[in-house]
Parts: C-alpha cells; sequence; structure tokens
C-alpha cells in the first residue's frame, strides 16, 4: 500500500507520462459507453464461472471493475491510459475525497494482480479461494462505481480535476 507521499509522487510521475493522466472535457456519453463495457464484461464472467475459465475469470473480473472506474474518470474529464496511474487515481482521487471507500480501491488492485498473475505466471498455482472472491464482488464494485456517478455534481467533478490540474501546474 502506498504512503500518501508515495501516492502523490507516483501520479505526479502519472502526470508526466505520454499516456499517463490527462485533463479532458468531461465526456457523460463516453462514461456510459464504459459502463456499458464493465457490465459485458460482468456477463463474460458469469459465462467463465459456468465454464470454470480461471484465466478469464481473473481477466473479466478485473476488466468489469476497470471499465467501470474509467467511466467514472471519464465522466470526471480525466484520462489515463497507464493501468497503475488510473488505480492510484481512485485512491488519490476518489477514496481522498471519501467518495470511495477504501477497500473498492484495494479491491481493484487485488483483480488486477490476479490477472497478471493468471495471465503471465501460468505455472503457478492459484489461490482459487482468491479467485471465487474476486468473482464475486466485481458486480457489487460495478453497482458502487454507478452510485458514485449518479451522485457526481459539477462541484465535486471541478474539486476533483482542480486536484489533478494543482499537480500539472506544479511542473
Amino acid at each position: 500500500m502506498k504512503g500518501d507521499k508515495d501516492l502523490k509522487n507516483h501520479i505526479l510521475w502519472c502526470v508526466k507520462q505520454r499516456r499517463g493522466i490527462k485533463l479532458e472535457e468531461p465526456n457523460g456519453n463516453l462514461c456510459n459507453v464504459y459502463i456499458k463495457k464493465a457490465k459485458s464484461a460482468l456477463n463474460m464472467l458469469s459465462s467463465a464461472n459456468e465454464k470454470n475459465e480461471v484465466d478469464w475469470i481473473a481477466a473479466t473480473a478485473y476488466y468489469a471493475r476497470y471499465f467501470a472506474f474509467y467511466g467514472l474518470l471519464q465522466k470526471c474529464g480525466i484520462k489515463s491510459e497507464i493501468h497503475d496511474c488510473t488505480i492510484s487515481l481512485m485512491k488519490f482521487l476518489y477514496v481522498g475525497e471519501k467518495m470511495i471507500e477504501e477497500h473498492f480501491y484495494k479491491e481493484l488492485q487485488s483483480a488486477k494482480e490476479l490477472r497478471v498473475d493468471t495471465q503471465y505466471y501460468a505455472a503457478e498455482e492459484l489461490d482459487k479461494e482468491k479467485l471465487k472472491t474476486d468473482s464475486e464482488t466485481a458486480r457489487d464494485f460495478v453497482l458502487e462505481i454507478e452510485r458514485v456517478i449518479d451522485d457526481l455534481t459539477e462541484e465535486k467533478i471541478e474539486k476533483l480535476r482542480n486536484k489533478i490540474d494543482h499537480l500539472e501546474s506544479k511542473d
């Protein structure tokens, strides 16, 4: 778990990257597209669970979460093409502003690690219990992000964007 200073330094690094964190126009349409992608991933997760396709369970559970959160970022006009930077934004912005509980951030981090483990470390034995929990909590994660999106106001969006803008101006 990154400490506050490490997190801020990581976010600063992300802002400086070509495909890192950038501000753009808030986009409700793109938000909706990513929420649809999240729900599609949840549908595929159900299918992967039925067929006990371990690799696809991990991948779809992660991407359901990732797409939902990315939709939230799009709603706020925040872009990040680096997954670690995107995930750090959840803690820096939304957990930091008490809009999302920290366990959702930890869940997204854990889901990414599980997906990476299944994709790149195929020879290692997977923790089946961790995989089962990851799969079971994905739907609640997406619902929580939808709740946060529904609760967004122009003022909240502006406050989140200002936190990023403030970092960009420190270059």
